[in-house]
């Protein structure tokens, strides 16, 4: 996927003027946050299996090596294939050359976010496949030829009169009359026009929640059952996945279920939660002939053993953007890449570099509470906070920036300088303000006071109060 990242202050701007995409964006509050605070609320342990959850990824990254042959074994004891791929163009490769051998003409798709990584759709047909989305969101955006500005719902930037509209051009073989006013009716249609795209898919394609090394099991969560369809109708299901989604067996993958759901939907279990070992077996009513596993890496190795290697317990539950301030306001599409919100602004610089998406992980207000949702503990905004230092080091961060923290530190380091002055500071911006308490603009701070008032300094500093408070003066 192409990246637009470099771009995200004019990709937010355009976001923050987009009244349609601002209405739609409320639904990420009204739709997730409640529902995850009373899903948590009915699990009296939901904090020991974060616990739990975050303890297992641990030990499985800390021995990954060991897992992914496990895995592979597994696999092919059960008629299956493993392809590694180091890198998105092997992946696509290995895709391709599958559906090739098996003369494919239409492939099926559940939702996966490493077909996004690795840009599948446009690669496979580009070699003239047909490929359709089956998950819903997905088949939306893929008929407006756009990408998914959400990890589990891709089309949640847009209103329902937006879909209905797409619906109706789109479909237009269908009744003008029909009604298309209501959900349940868009939904009814679109599994109307999807249904003989599963009969006549050659090949489905789905992503993986988990890889089980112990059975060489992979795992989906859907809620719409398309993920079923996807890899059990066709005579080939190919699983593309990257490293980091093995688990040793399948109590582990088990008690990380039990956090997924509810912290992404706010369910206690996703409707469809499908275990897939192998191709059909000769007693099998269906399923396919063929059972392929794509694994991935394309940077996920080199994250091990840094001070990124936390960002790999990502489960892809979407909490943090739920939860994000920053993602409320702009969506999922102003971040640039494939992964938007908290997770992106790590994992991004981590898959396609510092200089490419640097502004990602200065795009947090670091409230901190996409970490205090995460169900496997990672410690997002830490890391943020790391590729802010990366960026400084490499001199990527803007001139003023760094300049300004330069002075800054050349005050701190000289504490009696630095208080002199910042007491003359305050005592001149007290008396200029005490009028009307704040200021509409200040020299050297544009970027606050054009969409915001600085309020005026009142009373003492901190540093003042803070010596009183030592001394057992008035501040105490």
């Amino acid at each position: 996927m192409q990246s637009s990242s470099p771009a995200f202050k004019d990709n937010a701007r355009a976001a923050l003027a987009d009244q349609t995409l601002q209405k739609a964006l409320k639904n990420v509050k009204s739709g997730f946050i409640g529902k995850r605070a009373k899903a948590r609320e009915r699990l009296p342990e939901f904090d020991d299996l974060r616990d739990a959850a975050r303890d297992i990824k641990n030990h499985t990254l800390a021995n990954l090596d060991f897992y992914l042959e496990r895995y592979e074994e597994k696999v092919q004891a059960s008629g299956g294939q493993v392809h590694w791929a180091a890198t998105a163009e092997e992946a696509r490769a290995a895709i391709l050359k599958i559906c090739r051998d098996v003369d494919a003409k239409v492939v099926t798709k559940g939702k996966s976010m490493i077909s996004e990584e690795i840009a599948l759709n446009q690669h496979l047909e580009g070699a003239g496949l047909e490929v359709v989305e089956t998950d819903l969101g997905e088949y939306i955006i893929q008929l407006r030829k756009e990408v998914p500005s959400h990890i589990i719902a891709p089309a949640v930037h847009l209103t329902k009169d937006q879909i209905e509209a797409d619906f109706r051009h789109h479909h237009d073989k269908l009744p003008a009359e029909r009604p298309l006013s209501e959900p349940v009716q868009l939904v009814a249609e679109a599994r109307q026009m999807l249904r003989q795209r599963y009969l006549d898919a050659d090949v489905g394609i789905t992503g993986a929640n988990f890889l089980v090394a112990e059975t060489g099991t992979s795992i989906i969560v859907t809620n719409e059952g398309n993920g079923d369809l996807t890899q059990t109708l066709p005579k080939v299901h190919i699983v593309i996945a990257s490293l980091e989604k093995v688990v040793p067996n399948l109590e582990d993958a088990t008690t990380i279920l039990r956090v997924l759901a509810r912290s992404a939907t706010g369910q206690e279990f996703s409707a469809y939660t499908t275990f897939s070992t192998g191709p059909r077996r000769p007693e099998d009513p269906d399923g396919p002939e063929q059972y392929h596993v794509i694994l991935l890496d394309n940077g996920r190795s080199q994250m091990l053993g840094s001070e990124f290697q936390d960002m790999l317990r990502c489960i892809r539950c979407g909490a943090c953007m739920n939860h994000c301030p920053v993602y409320h306001s702009v969506g999922g599409h102003a971040y640039g890449w494939v992964y938007p919100g908290p997770m992106g602004a790590v994992l991004t610089p981590s898959l396609i570099g510092v200089d490419e998406a640097g502004h990602l992980p200065n795009a947090s207000t670091f409230c901190g509470r996409c970490e205090a949702v995460c169900p496997m503990r990672i410690p997002l905004p830490r890391m943020m906070r790391h590729w802010r230092e990366r960026e400084f080091e490499r001199h990527l961060s803007p001139k003023a920036v760094r300049f300004g923290l330069a002075a800054w530190a050349f005050f701190a380091r000289r504490p009696a300088l630095y208080h002199r002055l910042m007491g003359v500071k305050m005592r001149l911006l007290a008396a200029f303000g005490r009028n009307q308490g704040r200021f509409n603009a200040l020299p050297f701070a544009g970027g606050w006071t054009r969409h915001r008032d600085f309020p005026a300094p009142e009373g003492k500093t901190f540093q003042q109060l803070w010596a009183e408070r030592q001394r057992g003066g008035p501040a105490s």
